[in-house]
């Protein structure tokens, strides 16, 4: 059954408004639109390329030979279908199978990075809609965890062999879409849309927006997104416009490709958070940027507030390339309500003076109120709780009638969680009622937040708040973050716990905080339950009342990083451009002479500062070891302006972290080689103990790989003693690095001096007969692992298939599986790929001549989930054997975890706490 041959059994409206159910939209722009379609860019080195075009005809036969083979996989109508799929013209493929055979579609985004909190995910989903059926692709298979009793297929299988296909005529109250909402970090409620929402609402964008079969429209955004997959998608097929659609990272790694793509395919609509438009006022240049932007008529803004100012420069920055001076339309819409429902169209006129654009007028048949705590109408001008209701708004959660129960009032109106003020039914939004942040147009909630930061050494159960603000002028809102603690007593520690928290926030959220604010308890102000009143906390800063905080804060940690030094010569002044954009802060707020580190650099910051000192520089991309060597913008402009080779001899040490009094922590790499791992966990220790890492030789031009363990050992010793000459020692090793991390300590005792710490990072003493595991492929497939270039699923399925090929061959078969997106960020090609595997191969190697022997007094082992095995098993058989080569008891911790993902974002927090805590014991029980 084919288009055509389904258009002339199916009923087809005449008439687009007439339809009763989704399917519907697509058999009318079929049949009355046939030269209509969608475009789908790929990403090329230069421009946006055009990778395919479908027709609406196309679009409905690539769809129909979906719908068997989906009913094939036991489906029937109101089936739920999770579709994984980051390929756009594979997104919409199977998103109109589902509605052509009455199955229910929910979009989901992937979590690659994070591998345990992707698998909890996929658990609740799971769970929330009773057993849905994945479907995703080959390539994201791969990388998908695994959890127990989930149904998944890919699209290429699914693609195969013959399935009859049909089309299920549903009623207008059928569940027809589910969305998941759009927190980041906890569990998602699934929003229920029915045909009748769906309709209603593309009904009344068509009559605001007007677009017509003419009219392009573009998106950017991943389909998880309802203002992708409804306003951006489902609106111009119901208008019979045609569509364009291009990767994420497309624009976001390059935001003026946003504006060069409505240039070019003369883009009339599309979308954008207001973020975006503060970059782009910032990036033009019109020596460079050529744009035509006659074409479009208007973007619709929404996903977080409108700044006035913000969209005011952006229209008048771009009005010479003949942009449209009532082009901006801030909106405002929910998943609950289809997205976009309510458009200022009268921007920026009617919000002259204003810090915040209204969001306008509703759509047709849509309500709005502004309500009292008891839901009750306020007059013009009150502000409230906005309200809403209409054919377009949800009827509730899918699963969760808790949920659905307290977002709807007793009488029937949907509570948005915002608030604001209504004048002549024009609707402006004056804050938030919920507990959430938002970030480039994504909610963080509140009380997530709160409870990472409350698993930190030292801060007060109840004592802390999470809460936005907005600067003057600032394109989008700031997370704060205010902590109560008894631990601080003096100024390094205080300096200790605001880094610890900054970097909980870095890794749990992606961002930095705007602000961190050490308070008093009585700075808290609590109701009567004890729940703490943020918007009350928020109003005091944004009214002057923590500014001594603010400033007396600064001051600790300009001092604790050694003073402030203002740049000389253009070199430093560039590098400390380049920190304060990296890390958010004012120019003059940037020492010289302070550590990349110690300012918060991450291990993803260290390839952001690579690649923009070569887009700033006339010099070859900076070896990351010149970043770990010499981490302040003094020491790398002296290396920038000597050509950017870096430091040419060899220390295996790299100081992650240098303040602090207390005994320092010598870490030694895994078999990998590299001490990046170590980054984010260092970040723990400022204020409280020196942490260095011990990197393995090779890496760069002209170094020797180690030709023996037992060399090995010796360099790394004598390396130690150099900057450490006599102990107390504390040392630990991560995987391969415990055995080495071993021996140090065992030569160190020999030698008469005292060891109070030895830590095993989840490694036991015998590691020789995994070392005979390990050939050269296993080694290159985990080293891809650990780089996140390939799933664990990969990297075990692998070997078996790379073995036949060449080295030169798997490796790049290796290159060519991973996410270019992964191979920019570590700034990666076959050439350096192939000498850093070379170079765990020869460690692997070194591993497979090494047998334990000897004592040292005792050690700690940190035990995380194994690589094969249950934990029990793997503590009771492997790792306690370390018992055979100590002298006294030793102690054996659980951490959370994998073996590979125990130091990652997910788990470091509740790491650093374990591995610090027990520092603290064995050395000062060494000292009694």
């Amino acid at each position: 059954m084919t288009a055509t041959s389904i258009l002339s059994t199916v009923p087809v409206p005449h008439a687009v408004r007439d339809a009763e159910s989704v399917p519907q939209i697509l058999l009318h722009a079929a049949r009355h639109h046939p030269t209509s379609g969608t475009t789908y860019l790929r990403r090329t080195g230069g421009a946006p390329a055009v990778r395919v075009h479908r027709s609406y005809p196309q679009l409905l036969d690539d769809a129909l030979r979906l719908t068997g083979a989906l009913r094939d996989q036991g489906l029937r109508p109101q089936s739920k279908v999770v579709l994984l799929l980051d390929d756009h013209e594979d997104f919409v493929t199977v998103l109109w199978a589902c509605f052509l055979g009455g199955f229910v579609p929910c979009p989901m985004v992937a979590q690659p990075a994070d591998p345990t909190r992707w698998a909890g995910a996929l658990r609740h989903v799971d769970e929330l809609l009773e057993g849905p059926l994945v479907v995703t692709s080959l390539a994201m298979r791969d990388t998908m965890p695994a959890v127990a009793g989930s149904a998944s297929v890919t699209v290429e299988s699914l693609r195969t062999g013959e399935h009859p296909p049909f089309v299920h005529q549903a009623a207008p109250g059928d569940l027809a879409l589910m969305v998941l909402t759009s927190g980041s970090t906890g569990n998602a409620k699934a929003v229920s849309l029915t045909h009748g929402n769906l309709l209603s609402s593309m009904a009344a964008k068509s009559a605001v927006q007007q677009l017509t079969p003419r009219d392009i429209t573009f998106n950017w955004i991943s389909f998880d997104h309802v203002a992708a997959l409804l306003e951006t998608h489902l609106l111009p097929l119901y208008c019979g416009a045609h569509q364009i659609h291009a990767p994420s990272e497309i624009v976001a790694d390059d935001p003026m490709q946003f504006l060069r793509i409505i240039s070019r395919h003369r883009v009339t609509m599309t979308f954008t958070p207001n973020f975006l438009l503060g970059q782009l006022n910032a990036l033009f240049d019109p020596d460079s940027d050529a744009l035509d932007l006659t074409c479009l008529r208007h973007i619709v803004s929404g996903g977080e507030a409108n700044v006035v100012a913000t969209g005011q420069k952006f229209l008048q920055t771009f009005a010479a390339c003949g942009l449209d001076e009532a082009a901006l339309w801030p909106a405002f819409g929910m998943t609950e309500t289809c997205a976009g429902s309510i458009y200022n169209r009268d921007f920026p006129a009617a919000d002259a003076g204003r810090e915040f654009a209204a969001v306008g007028h509703p759509v047709p048949r849509l309500q709005v109120r502004v309500a009292d705590e008891e839901d009750r109408s306020l007059p013009d001008g009150a502000t409230g709780e906005v309200q809403l209701r209409g054919p377009m708004v949800t009827h509730g959660y899918f699963n969760n009638a808790e949920a659905t129960r307290t977002a709807f009032t007793a009488d029937g109106w949907f509570r948005t969680g915002d608030l604001g003020r209504l004048a002549e039914g024009r609707l402006t939004l004056v804050g938030r009622s919920k507990d959430s942040i938002i970030v480039n147009g994504v909610n963080y909630f509140s009380h997530e937040i709160e409870t990472a930061i409350e698993e930190l050494d030292g801060i007060s159960p109840g004592c802390v708040a999470a809460f936005p603000t907005r600067r003057p002028g600032s394109d989008t809102e700031q997370l704060v973050i205010a902590v109560h603690t008894d631990a601080a007593a003096d100024e390094a520690g205080l300096h200790r716990l605001l880094t610890a928290v900054r970097s909980t926030v870095v890794l749990l959220c992606g961002f930095r905080p705007g602000f961190i604010l050490p308070l008093d308890k009585a700075d808290f102000p609590k109701t009567s339950l004890g729940k703490t009143l943020r918007p009350r906390m928020r109003q005091r800063l944004e009214s002057g009342g923590y500014d001594r905080v603010i400033a007396d804060t600064a001051a600790v940690t300009t001092r604790q990083l050694g003073g402030y030094s203002a740049p000389e010569g253009n070199t430093e002044s560039i590098l400390a451009d380049i920190y304060a954009e990296l890390f958010d802060l004012p120019v003059a707020e940037i020492s010289v002479t302070a550590s990349f580190f110690d300012l918060g650099g991450t291990s993803l910051d260290i390839l952001r500062l690579q690649q923009q000192i070569a887009r700033h520089f006339e010099v070859a991309t900076l070896p990351i070891i010149a970043i770990l060597t010499a981490p302040s913008v003094r020491e790398l402009a002296a290396i920038v302006d000597g050509g950017g080779d870096g430091p040419r001899r060899y220390d295996p040490i790299v100081a992650l972290q240098t303040s602090g009094d207390k005994t320092p922590l010598f870490c030694v790499h895994p078999g990998v080689g590299e001490v990046l791992v170590f980054v984010n966990l260092a970040k723990y220790f400022v204020g409280d103990r020196p942490f260095y890492a011990l990197r393995a030789r090779g890496f760069n031009s002209g170094e020797e790989p180690f030709h023996t363990f037992d060399e090995m050992v010796d360099i790394y010793l004598s390396a130690i003693r150099r900057r450490q000459p006599h102990g107390p020692y504390a040392l630990a090793g991560y995987s391969f690095g415990a055995a080495v991390a071993f021996e140090i300590a065992k030569r160190l005792e020999s030698e008469g001096e005292r060891v109070d710490f030895l830590g095993s990072f989840n490694l036991p003493p015998h590691i020789k007969y995994r070392m005979d595991e390990l050939d050269f492929t296993e080694t290159a497939a985990n080293l891809a692992m650990f780089l996140d270039l390939i799933s664990k699923r990969q990297a075990a399925e692998l070997p078996a298939e790379l073995r036949a090929l060449p080295k030169s061959q798997q490796l790049a078969r290796l290159i060519e599986l991973a996410p270019p997106e992964r191979i920019a960020e570590l700034d990666l090609d076959l050439t350096k790929f192939t000498a850093w595997a070379e170079l765990a191969d020869g460690l692997t190697g070194l591993g497979r001549t090494y047998a334990p022997s000897g004592a040292v007094r005792s050690m700690s082992v940190f035990c995380a989930v194994p690589l094969r095995g249950t934990k029990q098993d793997w503590i009771d058989n492997e790792l306690s054997r370390w018992d055979e080569f100590t002298t006294e008891p030793n102690r054996y911790l659980d951490v959370p975890g994998e073996h590979y993902t125990l130091m990652g974002p997910r788990h470091v927090t509740a790491f650093q706490s374990v591995l610090r805590a027990e520092l603290d014991r064995a050395l000062a029980d060494a000292d009694r």
